[in-house]
């Protein structure tokens, strides 16, 4: 049985930065907490993290039993300077440097070399790799700052749930687990980092971001994506292996127009079932369903991305029994939405085509 010690989770609301070189009572009070082996929710630009010292293996493992968190899945480690990136890789390539200075801070982690006993075993899952990034986030770096520490953090929910971009969000999934949470208000990007993999060979992402393929590819020229990664393997960065950002009701990803969308709707009301519709702010008049949450508009991804996962939980406020969701292009952001919705829907998808 899980055990987690049951936990009076501090709130600290920091909604006004004024001063980005102030450290705020709120962050000495966290930090304190960080420095005793706890583990606080802070905010990124991309979603909200789970953070503790990177080297106290004990701390670490207090991440994974809030979260519920499969063991073999590694963490990022979040910096606030170079000198903290250099103290837990190993080595860093020309090119990684290239893409430190073009995107960090910012949501690109770089896999690296790992520096032998710089961070917890448990942080890297027992790779020889670190994946490590600099949150653009001024009260994240203002925390890594004044802690001084290198903080292993994955998103601040239980593992499988829709990541959060709130402290709302954070407190829904984790009240009562974790220590504390610095509210700083809604995050801008909505989905994870890019992950790209700089330790040996042709850059490989292995999981879209907030930072594009094509962002990527005019930095540094060739750059490839890892195949998914199956049961029995070990993933080498975070969102490669098992079903995150689910909804408590089952996900549809559906290829083809609202018509055959509303179809589908249409034939699941028939059987008794009450459905949901996630769509954009352009189709959600097209749709006659129990629920239609839009989520952004198709002329702007980046609106989808940073709304995705709050729409995800806004359908676990209903009482849906399954949700239809649009498909999105590919190309740039499209890349990191539709993968976060392949994840949320366990692979369920139909398209058109094959029905």
């Amino acid at each position: 049985m899980e055990k987690v010690k049951r936990l009076k989770t501090r709130v600290w609301v920091v909604d006004n930065i004024v001063d980005k070189q102030q450290v705020y009572p709120q962050i000495r009070e966290a930090v304190e907490w960080l420095r005793a082996g706890e583990v606080i929710a802070f905010p990124t630009e991309t979603v909200y993290g789970l953070g503790a010292d990177a080297a106290n293996t004990a701390a670490v493992e207090k991440i994974f039993a809030a979260k519920g968190r499969p063991s073999d899945n590694p963490l990022i480690v979040h910096v606030a300077s170079m000198a903290q990136a250099e103290a837990v890789a190993a080595s860093i390539p020309p090119m990684a440097k290239t893409l430190m200075e073009r995107f960090w801070p910012g949501p690109l982690t770089l896999v690296l070399p790992k520096r032998a006993k710089a961070v917890s075993e448990r942080v890297t899952a027992g790779l020889p790799t670190v994946a490590v990034r600099m949150p653009d986030h001024p009260l994240a770096l203002a925390l890594i700052e004044a802690s001084g520490l290198a903080l292993a953090a994955p998103s601040a929910n239980r593992s499988g749930r829709p990541s959060p971009t709130t402290a709302a969000h954070v407190l829904a999934d984790l009240d009562g687990r974790i220590a504390g949470v610095i509210d700083g208000g809604p995050t801008g990007v909505g989905v994870e980092s890019t992950v790209l993999d700089c330790s040996g060979g042709v850059p490989t992402i292995l999981r879209p971001g907030g930072v594009t393929k094509e962002a990527l590819i005019e930095a540094i020229g060739r750059v490839e994506e890892a195949a998914a990664v199956n049961d029995e393997a070990a993933p080498k960065a975070p969102g490669m292996k098992y079903t995150h950002y689910a909804p408590k009701a089952p996900l549809w990803i559906v290829a083809g127009p609202p018509a055959f969308l509303q179809r589908l709707v249409d034939e699941s009301r028939a059987e008794g079932k009450t459905v949901g519709v996630l769509t954009t702010e352009e189709n959600r008049d097209q749709y006659a369903a129990d629920v239609v949450l839009p989520c952004g508009t198709r002329q702007a991804l980046e609106t989808v991305a940073s709304r995705l996962y709050d729409t995800l939980r806004r359908f676990d406020e209903t009482n849906v029994d399954l949700i239809y969701s649009e498909a999105f292009p590919e190309e740039g952001i499209g890349a990191a939405i539709m993968n976060r919705l392949r994840k949320a829907a366990g692979g369920r998808a139909i398209s058109e085509q094959r029905k």
